[in-house]
């Protein structure tokens, strides 16, 4: 039985991965759950799966969860270092990462120092710490099984063959909901708009990053630290139907890609049973049914964000902890009301192109890389 501390157990990527430890009764054990401010559905996930440590790192809303849970046997504790701990217990096995944006760094982080099975869901470690962040695993002997479904897609594929064969990896997209949108059309989209994404179900966040496909931008760099592939091997492909989650082609021509239904649950199952494949449930996708897959060419006019990825990743260094500081500010703007739909892109273009970026960088640099990126983002409005 693996036993399992779920980072982000009441978001999107955490219900998901309870959700699989319901369906595959009797081989997880959940040792730990932690949630950022949902004190309500955190206390109502520990009662159902009774862990032995629960964190909630929002400390404004840490004695609601106290009297919620009262005097149990689940250990409770608040705030950032107290996630990391978390990550790092030895009674875990496998750490499932579901926690957005950069808070997702140091925990991650923590379970790769302490040689753990890292199940990552969340892009913005290895963009901002790619470097450091593969390092500790191979000198720890950890794992990184990625859970974004382009990423494990791409895992999977890879099993077909070895990486010196691999003439390029393809991620696909579904494009969002604004991918026929010009670029003046998208200058009047609203918050309520942006969030209403045609194929899958995530959080406003990263539903915002799929609209700007600012997640492709991110996946770039992610993929060059998980897989080893240089830029120029790395593409981007429009796939509205989401069946094709991403495709490894390699160098006798061959193409092997990853299929099915657009169900998160399908990409945590893989990682969290990893080498084994197990029935949950999960059904496969009907293809007569589809009829057609469709693939097209991003337009870079249209979406910049490809472009700020690959400039980004190539810069190497602090610039990837930039582009996702910058992101994650330029969003909370959008959402904010105080933005429009295509400054995200300014902003971010305009924070890369004032950075000067540092090579190897510390811990320390990389968190202040990141906090420069929001305040040069917030002083453009």
């Amino acid at each position: 039985m693996r036993r399992l501390a779920v980072l982000g157990s009441t978001g999107s990527i955490g219900r998901s991965t309870l959700d699989v430890v319901r369906r595959l009764a009797g081989r997880f054990e959940v040792v730990s759950l932690a949630a950022r401010s949902r004190a309500d559905d955190l206390a109502a996930q520990i009662e159902e799966f009774a862990p032995k440590r629960a964190v909630l790192t929002d400390e404004r809303f840490f004695g609601k969860l106290k009297e919620r849970v009262g005097a149990g046997g689940v250990k409770l504790a608040c705030g950032g270092d107290a996630l990391a701990e978390l990550a790092a217990d030895p009674s875990v096995d496998v750490v499932v990462s579901g926690i957005v944006g950069a808070a997702g760094l140091m925990p991650a982080l923590a379970a790769l120092r302490a040689g753990k099975l890292l199940a990552l869901a969340n892009k913005e470690p290895l963009v901002m710490a790619g470097e450091m962040m593969t390092k500790a695993a191979e000198e720890s002997g950890a794992l990184i099984i990625p859970v974004d479904s382009e990423h494990s897609a791409i895992f999977q594929a890879l099993k077909s063959g070895r990486r010196e064969e691999v003439a390029r990896l393809i991620l696909t997209a579904s494009g969002g909901p604004f991918r026929s949108l010009s670029a003046a059309e998208q200058a009047r989209v609203t918050r309520r708009e942006a969030l209403a994404h045609p194929t899958w179900s995530m959080g406003p966040k990263i539903t915002v990053d799929s609209a700007t496909m600012m997640n492709k931008a991110l996946e770039i760099v992610e993929a060059r630290w998980l897989f080893g592939v240089g830029f120029d091997r790395i593409a981007v492909m429009i796939h509205p139907q989401s069946i094709v989650h991403s495709i490894v082609q390699y160098v006798d021509g061959s193409m092997v890609a990853q299929m099915g239904v657009p169900d998160m649950r399908l990409p945590i199952q893989y990682a969290l049973t990893y080498p084994e494949r197990v029935a949950g449930g999960i059904p496969a996708p009907d293809l007569a049914k589809i009829g057609t897959l469709s693939f097209e060419e991003p337009d870079m006019e249209r979406f910049p964000s490809i472009a700020l990825g690959d400039e980004a990743g190539r810069a190497g260094g602090t610039a990837g902890a930039v582009l996702n500081g910058a992101n994650e500010a330029a969003v909370e703007m959008f959402l904010a009301g105080r933005i429009g739909f295509r400054d995200i892109f300014e902003r971010i273009s305009g924070a890369l192109a004032k950075h000067k970026v540092k090579k190897a960088p510390s811990i320390e640099e990389i968190f202040e890389a990141d906090s420069w990126a929001r305040a040069t983002v917030a002083e453009g409005a």
